[in-house]
């Protein structure tokens, strides 16, 4: 989904961007190549950045998006241990991919590790970034939150509903 092209302004004054949304389930080949879902591979062709993330699927960005907050993650102060500790794990386990004419990308070795892939993988929109996930773990996290998701009653973002 396309919310408009780079910097013209969208709702609510922010700069209109790309959203990638949805869950989609493709294959991991034996050389550790994925086809990308082909309603994000427009965005993606550029270049992206894989890397570590959260709950240890990885996190995939444009390369534009990664290198804007590579350049906000060095306002962190150098004396917050917490702000050091997350760079270093996120910069260190970046790759520098850029998909081929199919739309494939190759998750290099140390990644598919960190996120347990094989062959049965999860890739889910997540905004500004795609997630990719070992189907067991995703499956394990949406049982185990979405109930919660379901019961939150409270704002989890001020004024988003």
């Amino acid at each position: 989904m396309n919310l408009g092209k780079p910097g013209e302004p969208g709702k609510g004054g922010a700069v209109a961007t790309t959203l990638f949304v949805g869950t989609h389930y493709p294959k991991l080949d034996d050389k550790g190549r994925l086809f990308l879902p082909a309603k994000f591979r427009d965005q993606l062709q550029g270049g992206l950045v894989m890397t570590k993330g959260q709950e240890h699927a990885l996190f995939v960005f444009p390369r534009d998006e990664f290198l804007s907050l590579a350049e906000r993650l060095q306002d962190a102060p150098l004396s917050s241990k917490s702000a050091r500790d997350y760079m270093r794990v996120l910069l260190s386990g970046a790759a520098d991919e850029v998909p081929d004419r199919q739309g494939r990308i190759t998750i290099p070795a140390p990644l598919r590790s960190y996120a347990e892939l094989n062959k049965e993988c999860v890739v889910i929109g997540m905004g500004s970034r795609v997630e990719i996930w070992n189907i067991d773990s995703w499956n394990q996290y949406m049982s185990e939150n979405e109930d919660t998701y379901a019961g939150i009653s409270e704002e989890v973002v001020p004024g988003l509903m």
